[in-house]
């Protein structure tokens, strides 16, 4: 149990030290990850689209 406590207390500890985002720039960061997924799921969605015709016109002769 005196180690979970000590675990506790240092965790703490390093809480304390860290520097939190404010909330402009989480709302911001926020922002830039979720224009980034949706960028990124369209560059997969049409990479896959010309991929499976690739392999459909491949399969077909």
């Amino acid at each position: 149990m005196q180690s979970f406590q000590k675990y506790i207390r240092d965790v703490i500890a390093e809480l304390k030290k860290v520097t939190w985002p404010t909330w402009e720039e989480l709302k911001g960061s926020t922002m830039v990850v979720i224009v980034f997924s949706i960028i990124m799921g369209f560059y997969i969605f049409f990479i896959d689209m010309g991929l499976t015709e690739l392999v459909k016109a491949f399969l077909s002769r």
